[in-house]
């Protein structure tokens, strides 16, 4: 039995604050604390406040104030000598630099995120940033060495009664399953996720799990509107709580849906749509994705082959930049589904990756 859900970076006078607020009022509310601890000399309570700033920065993508925020909150926390915040800090800085597609800085950070928890006795962070180090797995196409620790996590999650930790366990497994070509068991992972996070009111888990929902019933059934309308949910709820980054690739995964349907103008406005999106917020990885998706549409729409050919070439480059192990895959993908010489490109996966 799963309680409400509830966001633990929301800490000493935010601990009020829903996992579903706005991000505009957590914002908000974050600098009016963060600011009141520092007047009073609070170093302890400022760390906290400036947590939850720090997360509403990245979470809107402004990657450069949420940089400043955790930085100033793990050293608000060093002065207070406290661990666990301390903790909750690298956590913060380990997920931005994720974000980012700094996968080396990312686990080195949530590491020492997790080392910290440990020392400190928060088994909450330390939960936290061990997903963190599994997500960042996952992204870059290790399943083998972070499936395990996906499947451990989810059983002490379930253990634990955590809704919002067990839907984001639940999503990563179901995606990893998704992209090796198992549709039937992802969709019941991400439908059960969805379930979970409705039942918790986590309406973030519940707008992931949607869209994972929509890139099975699309590519598996090849029932267009169905994704659409389930896309257009979740979409709602990243417009609501300001999700920039989930929004992004909620119109992403909408492009996708359109060009497996064939309607490859449609599928076009909306890749460039998500790849403005991701460039306004720094975030290379949604970038990279949105302009394979992009190419391909404008190869569909007569683009000349040799300029598809050179783009293709040349996203490969910056996708193994970034530290994407299939990224190589993926791009041979492309060459073979638009019938172009693949230019030396690794021989393709069997399921196309997303995220």
């Amino acid at each position: 039995m799963y309680g409400k859900a509830f966001a633990p970076e929301y800490q000493g006078a935010l601990t009020t604050l829903s996992v579903n607020s706005s991000l505009t009022d957590v914002l908000a509310a974050g600098t009016e604390q963060l600011r009141a601890a520092e007047r009073a000399g609070k170093p302890g309570e400022a760390a906290r406040s400036g947590l939850a700033v720090a997360e509403a920065h990245r979470r809107l993508g402004r990657v450069e104030d949420a940089d400043r925020a955790w930085k100033a909150s793990y050293r608000a926390a060093r002065q207070a000598s406290d661990v666990p915040a301390m903790a909750w800090a690298l956590w913060s800085g380990g997920t931005l630099a994720r974000q980012r597609g700094a996968f080396r800085l990312a686990r080195r950070l949530l590491q020492l995120a997790a080392d910290l928890g440990e020392r400190g006795g928060d088994i909450v962070v330390r939960g936290y940033s061990l997903a963190g180090l599994a997500e960042t797995g996952r992204i870059q196409g290790d399943y083998e060495a972070v499936g395990r620790l996906h499947e451990q996590l989810l059983a002490e999650a379930r253990r634990r009664g955590e809704a919002r930790h067990t839907v984001w366990a639940l999503e990563g497994i179901a995606q990893m399953h998704r992209n090796t070509g198992d549709y039937d068991t992802a969709y019941a992972l991400f439908e059960e996720s969805a379930e979970i996070a409705a039942r918790a009111d986590d309406r973030r888990g519940h707008a992931w799990a949607l869209r994972g929902m929509a890139d099975v019933v699309s590519v598996r059934d090849g029932d267009t509107e169905r994704a659409l309308e389930l896309l257009s949910e979740a979409e709602a709820t990243c417009r609501a709580m300001r999700l920039s980054s989930a929004l992004a690739y909620n119109h992403k995964m909408r492009g996708n849906v359109l060009y497996r349907a064939g309607r490859y103008a449609e599928a076009r406005a909306l890749y460039e749509q998500a790849l403005a999106e991701f460039r306004e917020m720094s975030e290379p990885r949604g970038e990279a994705l949105s302009r394979l998706g992009l190419a391909k549409s404008l190869a569909r729409l007569g683009r000349d082959r040799a300029e598809t050919a050179a783009e293709l070439a040349e996203l490969a480059g910056a996708l193994e930049r970034i530290g994407l192990q299939h990224a190589r895959k993926m791009v041979a993908r492309a060459y073979d589904e638009l019938g172009i010489p693949d230019a030396g490109v690794a021989e393709a996966r069997p399921a196309e990756v997303t995220r």
